[in-house]
C-alpha cells in the first residue's frame, strides 16, 4: 500500500532518528526504512509532503491507515504557529532556524515504553541494538532480517540475558508483567492528565521521571511533557538558569526536543 500525506514541514533524520523512536533506518536523504508495530515501511520526504510505502499485501482501508499514519507524524499539529511563538526566544529562534522540520512523533505506546526503559543511561547506537536484538530473538518474523515489537506476553516469558540489556532487563520484565496483567493499563493514559499518566508509569520498576515523560511526549502526545536527558539539563543550565521562557508554555515537549537536537550539534 502506497499513501501520501501533504505537508511542506518534514525533516526525516531529525524525526525519525534523533532520539524518539530507534527501529528507523536512512537509505538516501530523503529515504528512511523503518518498522512500526507489525509492519515494514519506508518513509520518502517529496517536495510537498511525505510518502509511506507499507510492504506486503494489506487489505485495511485505505483511509484508516492513512489516518493512522496522519496520528504517528502529528499532522494535525500546527508546528509553523507554535516556532513562531518560540522565535520568540532568542536561543529557540536560533534552534528552530536550523532544525527546520522537526516533528513529534506519536508511537505505539508498549513498544516507547520499553524503549525509553532500555535508552537509561545509554546512547542511541547501543539502543538501537538491544532493541534490534529484542526484536530478532522475540518478535514475530515479518520479512528478511525483518521483525515486529514482541508483546508483553513474550517479554513475560523472556530470558533477556542475551541482549545485552544489562540492569535494564528486570525493568523490561516487570514493566511487561504489569501490562499483560492488567496493573498498567496503557490505553487509559490517553484520558488522564500527565500529571497522572506519569504516576501511573512510575508505578513500574525502574520507570522515573525523564522516562515516563519519554513515553507521555512520544507515544501519548502529551506536549507539556518535558524529558530532562544530559543534553537538556545542559542547555538548561546554559541558557535558561530560571526557567523555561514563557513562549514554549503547553508545548514544553517540542521546546525539549529542538533543544536536544541544538545542544548536541554545538558539540
Amino acid at each position: 500500500m502506497e499513501l501520501f500525506i501533504k505537508t511542506d514541514y518534514f525533516n526525516p533524520e531529525l524525526t525519525l532518528t534523533g532520539g524518539q523512536a530507534f527501529r528507523w533506518k536512512r537509505i538516501d536523504d530523503d529515504r528512511y526504512a523503518g518498522i512500526t508495530g507489525n509492519r515494514a515501511v519506508e518513509v520518502k520526504r517529496e517536495t510537498d509532503g511525505i510518502r509511506i510505502i507499507e510492504a506486503g499485501d494489506n487489505d485495511e482501508d485505505c483511509d484508516r491507515r492513512l489516518a493512522g499514519w496522519e496520528n504517528y507524524f502529528d499532522i494535525n499539529t500546527n508546528y509553523i504557529t507554535i516556532i513562531n511563538l518560540f522565535s520568540e526566544d532568542a536561543v529557540l529562534c536560533k534552534a528552530c532556524s536550523s532544525l527546520y522540520g522537526l516533528r513529534l512523533l506519536k508511537q505505539e505506546p508498549f513498544e516507547t515504553l520499553i524503549s525509553f526503559i532500555i535508552s537509561q543511561n545509554n546512547n542511541i547506537p547501543r539502543i538501537t541494538g538491544i532493541i534490534e536484538r529484542l526484536c530478532r530473538v522475540y518478535g514475530e518474523q515479518l520479512g528478511d532480517e525483518l521483525y515486529a515489537f514482541p508483546a508483553a506476553e513474550t517479554l513475560v516469558q523472556a530470558d533477556l540475558s542475551a541482549i545485552g540489556a544489562g540492569y535494564r532487563a528486570g525493568y523490561i520484565t516487570d514493566a511487561a508483567r504489569r501490562v499483560k496483567d492488567g496493573g498498567i493499563d496503557l490505553d487509559a493514559l490517553y484520558t488522564l492528565s500527565a500529571d497522572e499518566a506519569r504516576c501511573e508509569l512510575m508505578k513500574i520498576k525502574g520507570v522515573g521521571e525523564k522516562v515516563a515523560d519519554c513515553v507521555l511526549l512520544f507515544a501519548y502526545g502529551k506536549h507539556a511533557a518535558f524529558p530532562k536527558d544530559v543534553h537538556v539539563k545542559r542547555a538548561l543550565s546554559e541558557f535558561y538558569p530560571d526557567g523555561l521562557p514563557e513562549c514554549v508554555r503547553g508545548h514544553e515537549g517540542l521546546a525539549q526536543q529542538f533543544l536536544f537536537e541544538y545542544i548536541r550539534s554545538r558539540r
